[in-house]
């Protein structure tokens, strides 16, 4: 049966992250608010975990799953390289709404969906996502919501959804306007913005110090 933390008490938040932690660790699904919208996740690196995440979504790997990690340097042993313009956009933007797509290290045994030899990977900047990060490490997160459906600005919304096919549901309160990160494509021979979401295609350009195009 899954069991709802409030986060926003002592002490069931450190109870409500110590319990997500042992949930991730053995295999299972988490709900975890971000600053973006509330998150399902998994330990990126058991294939099992995270086909039962995209099973609980209704989703197939032909959509792959992003990866949230709790710190900058947590990415060097995640990627093949970190170019200078991941560099400046870590910088600038996170922990935050910015998601970077970078080829992945190739001895990494992870499958995280048919990624063609990439991850997306994003810091959030929310205090409850970080400390689990920084305990159980990388995690396979999608939005909390079956496809198709809106995705979830609050753990009731995300529980009416997804149900017992998730262990854990850390409650942080509303998530606020649900808009997704923007997502940068930094695998290919220049950056090509995916999705423009909570940064603007205007940030990413300044920053980068040239104007950016988006996917076709």
């Amino acid at each position: 049966m899954s069991v709802v933390y409030d986060c926003a008490r002592e002490p069931d938040r450190a109870d409500g992250l110590a319990a997500a932690a042992s949930a991730v660790r053995g295999g299972r699904l988490v709900v975890i608010p971000t600053d973006t919208v509330y998150g399902i996740g998994a330990d990126a690196f058991s294939a099992t975990a995270v086909r039962s995440l995209l099973a609980a979504k209704n989703r197939g790997p032909d959509m792959p799953v992003g990866v949230l990690v709790g710190s900058w340097t947590t990415i060097d042993g995640l990627v093949l390289s970190v170019p200078q313009q991941a560099r400046a956009l870590i910088e600038a933007f996170w922990p935050g709404d910015l998601s970077i797509v970078l080829p992945h290290a190739p001895s990494l045994s992870w499958d995280l969906g048919r990624s063609h030899g990439t991850v997306m990977l994003r810091m959030p900047l929310h205090p409850v996502a970080i400390e689990l990060l920084r305990d159980v490490g990388p995690m396979a997160v999608s939005s909390a919501n079956v496809s198709g459906r809106p995705p979830a600005a609050t753990v009731d919304e995300a529980r009416d959804q997804l149900g017992e096919s998730v262990a854990i549901y850390l409650d942080g309160g509303p998530s606020g306007d649900p808009v997704p990160s923007t997502i940068v494509d930094l695998s290919g021979d220049e950056p090509v913005v995916l999705r423009e979401g909570a940064v603007s295609l205007a940030a990413v350009s300044e920053v980068l110090g040239s104007e950016v195009r988006t996917a076709p």
